[in-house]
């Protein structure tokens, strides 16, 4: 099908769900946030159009600038607004006319449930993240969720330079997309609207990241996965049942290493021997029997030693900070 063709289809899709909430739609696999005095109005919560979760209070200190991709019903904008409380600190950018005005109106009430928001701590702006109307460089936090997964490769991968050329250096990319190993049918690859829905664009969790790390991201940490959704053939135009799992990822804008980018996974290594500490020579020292989180790059160098006192753990698919590199 045509680009337009499908992005209008999925314009369409998310055009209804701004006029009236579509509660199936989505299925997100984290918890709301609950923060002390936050509370979130109901239609608000019934357009929660995700499949996890953006919001980290570790990515969230010294009052950044947030940049929010596709804001569906407002609740992850009205979110990092907690924790940057100023005119304009979080700018959300939507295509969909419609669901910006229902994020707007969704605003008026989180004011009036939240005495410490406002509702100019949030810039709501007409555009594309295929062509982003944000400065270079000027962002801290990038985030989507579950909206990626709807471009087709080449938009894709234009949609990922575009966040990386509105960050800061050090600047972080959040998102939450389906992920999905098993190779999905072409029956349900040409079906625009299931590609509106989250479901056929899911690609394998090892090309995902390679699309994020092809844009110049050096820095890529795995923090969760989780079971998303099912596809069998009772309901799907499949011969196979179709696993569709969603992750949480971080991107971060540092250079790119000589030796590749540094992708956490949830690895961890635990070297066991007789000494008091294990120095690989390469900026990695393990001390006895204490378990640090190494990237995948790592991790593949540490098991090439082939020592019988260290251990390298499979990948958790949860990484939450403090690694090797």
């Amino acid at each position: 099908m045509q680009k337009e063709t499908y992005l209008n289809v999925t314009a369409d899709l998310y055009r209804d769900a701004a006029l009236t909430p579509n509660v199936g739609l989505c299925c997100t696999t984290t918890p709301v946030w609950q923060l002390p005095d936050l509370k979130m109005p109901k239609r608000m919560l019934e357009m929660n159009y995700g499949c996890g979760s953006t919001v980290n209070p570790r990515d969230l200190g010294n009052n950044p600038s947030i940049l929010y991709v596709g804001v569906g019903g407002g609740m992850e904008l009205l979110q990092f607004s907690y924790f940057s409380r100023r005119e304009g600190a979080v700018i959300g950018v939507d295509l969909v006319d419609e669901m910006l005005q229902a994020c707007q109106d969704n605003f008026l009430e989180a004011e009036r449930q939240n005495p410490w928001f406002e509702s100019d701590f949030i810039d709501l702006r007409h555009g594309d993240a295929l062509n982003l109307p944000i400065e270079n460089n000027s962002i801290d936090i990038a985030a989507q969720n579950c909206l990626f997964n709807i471009f087709k490769v080449e938009d894709l991968k234009l949609a990922l330079a575009e966040m990386y050329r509105v960050l800061k250096p050090n600047g972080r990319l959040i998102m939450s997309d389906p992920v999905c190993e098993t190779r999905m049918p072409e029956s349900l690859l040409q079906d625009d609207r299931l590609r509106a829905e989250c479901l056929s664009g899911a690609l394998p969790l090892k090309d995902y990241i390679k699309m994020i790390t092809s844009v110049g991201f050096g820095t890529v940490e795995i923090r969760a996965k989780r079971p998303y959704r099912l596809l069998s053939p009772n309901h799907y135009n499949t011969d196979r049942l179709i696993f569709i799992e969603s992750v949480e990822v971080c991107a971060i804008k540092d250079p790119m290493p000589a030796d590749g980018p540094c992708v956490f996974t949830g690895k961890t290594a635990i070297y066991y021997g007789n000494e008091g500490q294990f120095d690989d020579q390469k900026g990695h020292v393990l001390a006895r029997n204490m378990p640090l989180p190494v990237c995948d790059k790592t991790a593949t160098a540490l098991t090439g030693l082939h020592r019988d006192d260290l251990f390298i753990s499979e990948s958790t698919f949860f990484y939450d900070g403090g690694g090797c590199c």
